[in-house]
């Protein structure tokens, strides 16, 4: 007989511990909780300590750790003063330290996908989802309930995991639930119509519960001498029976010096990373949530005005675009912008973000008159004004969107600089550094020097970045475990943004220990991560104590741009944005697709469009139930672009690696090549010379269709529009500063690129390409002969948003 078969099993083993659980037999302690609860719980010890909160009490010489002997469990009291800690999400924390307990439902109208990025549903009320028997209702209630009982429970793979679904479920209906726990809100009271269910499914019995009566039933009225009491029913058979109250203080989070003040609940940088996916997710679809918000209340007051014995008028707004809801039947659209949505401090955040996805600052205006007018409708409210005024005065450039003072200053500094003279008949110099720069910025150290002047303290300075790339919310991070397979630890859960640092060997692009000191923590304080970089003097000295950030008195030119059709880009062909004009020059975006090495990256460039080549044209949604437009081989064959379509795509890095690289690719137009020169940053810079054999195509190139190959297809673009150009900049040379920031196709998360200044001769480039920008997003990304990516939208329709911020110094 094989003794090994006898042997029980690790799955039998864990089987009877579970059995012991829901039975509470051979328990050695017994829990007694208090909290938004109350019941005793037969627990074993050993399977408790699993739990770093269990095991530092029954380990770390506590009282606790010397179990009394033959008289029956121990009875343990753990009173949980976070009243987000539910019984639900207890009893699921503790039936995972046995193995099992009930799997988790999470609401698929609640998920967003790549092809439906707001939720399959949006904006229609979702379909009525049906729990499977057995499961637990994950609702965001739920999720975020669950998160706060791991963390101070201590049981990290069940805090990653439930990080993991909150993040994955930012959006419409959600993000403003999250967004509050992110601040510090409590998560609601039970709703039992969602169907939340108190206890967790299938645990009912393991809590024996402990009834309580209140002699206040009023909590919002207590001062700090007052109380909260309990009298405790029990069995007066139970020999653990107590006969004396129990008592609350709720005075600490009520009243402090005559104001009063509600409860936070803060999980440090976990709370940070959902604020971060909430402000991402904001910023990136905030226009066209507004737009059906506002369509939805000028038809609620339509109703209103045709309704009988009704003479109310209501002024309305132009509405954006937006889907003929009129005809599509009922919807389901939750209040994000009108009162009752975001508090008036998170509007003005989210407007004035250099992130928000807006087209250019005279829109940013416009939108926010609109979100104004919108609350107005709904009454005026003072304190609401305050915030409207700071708004409008500090959320908004006008310089770049009007002829304003600053903007003929900036002016002067460009066209009016003098010339050098120099000989008749000598070859042209190469311009100087001064000549590059327009000497308009200041270090932290010349703004001390002048901080004794009553005047400069009110001056507004704009941070100039340097080098640095940072990833906000998801950005692809895998909370559910380590590459390796391992779970992750409570410090790596806690660590906070990450960023986007090459490794030691990239040639091209060097740590720059100023953006550790110039990157502030991504907390509550910045909106986590939305407010821009702008200071007063005062405020700009105190945030750089090595004296050596550089600031200007010029505002940033802040756009939009949106790229559609990446599935059909090909390798190092341009897809270029719209152009716009920014202190004297065209300016405007392009992405390629790179592949290397068994990589597919998507770089991203600003290019400084020359004013006497052709505008390019600029990328477009496909036009509905047509084919895209072609992509044909160049007539000169190094150059041409065109093959088969096929499934030979490598595949991307796994999702924990990124690289990035920072470098100027090329030189529009593609008659041009590249002559790399060293930088004084140490990353690769171009000048507009050389052989036509090594330029790159753009993606809007055409010649004779190849008789060798079909023509496959390209991404649309929609006709070149040129700019107004008030005046031109006589320089060759400019120095410039910027910051690219893709949003993910859902836009919980966000990539941020940012440059020191660098040169940008007419018709130069710098960008990145990176790993980091999560192509499978947008393009079908596989080994050869896998199978097609099920979660790309086949529609093409996808499209990849950046903002950019640019400056010059």
């Amino acid at each position: 007989m094989n003794a090994r078969k006898l042997a029980p099993s690790a799955a039998d083993i864990q089987n009877h511990l579970y059995t012991s659980f829901l039975e509470g037999s051979t328990a050695d302690v017994a829990l007694r909780v208090h909290g938004s609860w109350d019941a005793i719980y037969k627990l074993h010890r050993v399977v408790l300590i699993q739990s770093g909160f269990f095991r530092s009490l029954f380990t770390a010489g506590f009282a606790e750790s010397n179990p009394r002997i033959g008289t029956g469990p121990d009875e343990i009291v753990i009173y949980f003063d976070d009243p987000n800690i539910t019984r639900a999400a207890f009893e699921v924390c503790i039936a995972r330290l046995y193995g099992g307990g009930p799997p988790l439902d999470i609401d698929p109208s609640l998920i967003p996908t790549l092809s439906q990025p707001l939720t399959p549903s949006f904006p229609h009320e979702p379909p009525l989802h049906k729990v499977p028997a057995d499961h637990h209702p994950a609702t965001p209630r739920f999720l975020l309930s669950l998160l706060a009982t791991a963390v101070y429970l201590s049981i990290p793979f069940l805090a990653s995991q439930a990080l993991s679904s909150i993040l994955s479920t930012v959006g419409p209906h959600t993000v403003l639930k999250y967004l509050n726990f992110a601040i510090g809100s409590h998560i609601g009271l039970l709703d039992r119509d969602s169907g939340e269910p108190e206890a967790a499914v299938g645990l009912e019995s393991v809590a024996h519960l402990i009834e309580y009566e209140r002699s206040v039933l009023d909590t919002s009225s207590i001062r700090d001498e007052s109380i909260l009491e309990y009298h405790i029913k029990e069995d007066p058979a139970d020999p653990r029976a107590s006969t004396s109250s129990l008592t609350y203080d709720y005075s600490e989070d009520y009243e402090t010096e005559g104001v009063t003040k509600s409860p936070s609940y803060h999980y440090g940088a976990l709370s940070d990373k959902i604020g971060e996916a909430c402000a991402c997710w904001l910023a990136r679809w905030g226009v066209d949530i507004f737009a059906i918000e506002e369509k939805r209340d000028v038809m609620a007051s339509q109703k209103d005005r045709d309704a009988p014995f009704t003479r109310k008028r209501s002024k309305t707004v132009p509405a954006g675009p937006t889907p003929d809801l009129e005809k599509q039947g009922e919807y389901h659209v939750p209040v994000i912008w009108s009162r009752g949505g975001l508090s008036a401090k998170w509007v003005s955040a989210v407007i004035s973000a250099d992130t928000f996805f807006i087209k250019g600052e005279r829109e940013r205006y416009d939108f926010t008159r609109r979100v104004v007018e919108l609350r107005r409708k709904h009454g005026v409210v003072p304190s609401e004004e305050e915030e409207w005024i700071n708004l409008f005065n500090q959320g908004i450039y006008y310089a770049n969107m009007s002829a304003h003072w600053t903007q003929s200053v900036l002016r002067h500094h460009i066209t009016v600089r003098p010339v050098p003279p120099r000989p008749p008949l000598s070859p042209a110099p190469s311009p100087p550094p001064r000549d590059k720069e327009l000497g308009i910025t200041q270090t932290t150290a010349d703004l001390l020097m002048a901080a004794n002047t009553p005047a400069n303290d009110f001056k507004v300075h704009f941070q100039v970045p340097v080098n640095s790339s940072v990833r906000l919310g998801d950005n692809g991070g895998d909370y559910n475990g380590t590459p390796e397979g391992g779970s992750l630890s409570m410090d790596q859960l806690f660590s906070p943004t990450s960023s986007l640092s090459p490794p030691p060997s990239s040639p091209t692009l060097k740590s720059n220990p100023m953006a550790l000191a110039q990157t502030a923590p991504i907390t509550e304080k910045n909106f986590f991560g939305l407010r821009p970089s702008v200071f007063t003097t005062s405020s700009a000295i105190a945030s750089d104590s090595r004296g050596k950030s550089q600031w200007s008195l010029y505002p940033p030119y802040r756009f939009a741009v949106e790229f559609w059709g990446l599935e059909s880009l090909k390798e190092k062909s341009r897809l270029y944005s719209r152009t716009i004009w920014y202190a004297g020059s065209l300016f405007n975006t392009y992405i390629q697709v790179v592949r290397k090495k068994g990589q597919v990256q998507v770089g991203i460039y600003l290019h400084r469009q020359s004013s006497i080549e052709p505008i390019p044209p600029s990328s477009a949604p496909a036009p509905p139930n047509s084919p895209p437009a072609e992509v044909l081989p160049s007539r000169n064959n190094a150059v041409a672009v065109l093959h088969n379509r096929g499934p030979s795509l490598p595949a991307l890095f796994p999702a924990l690696t990124h690289s990035t690289s920072h470098y100027s690719p090329s030189i529009y137009p593609s008659s041009r090549s590249m002559t790399p020169l060293p930088s004084r940053s140490g990353r690769l810079s171009t000048s507009p010379s050389g052989s036509p054999s090594s330029s790159l195509p753009t993606s809007l190139s055409a010649s004779t269709p190849s008789t060798s190959s079909p023509p496959a297809p390209a991404p649309a673009t929609a006709a070149p529009v040129t700019p107004p150009q008030p005046y031109r900049d006589p320089r060759a040379s400019i120095s410039a500063y910027f910051i690219i920031s893709c949003a993910s196709a859902t836009g919980s998360s966000q990539t941020q690129f940012s440059s020191s200044p660098d040169v940008f001769s007419v018709s130069q480039s710098w960008g990145w390409k990176s790993s980091s920008l999560r192509t499978g997003e947008f393009m079908d990304v596989r080994a050869e002969g896998a199978t097609p990516n099920s979660e790309v939208p086949q529609n093409k329709n996808a499209s990849l948003r950046a903002t950019i911020v640019l400056g010059l110094v």
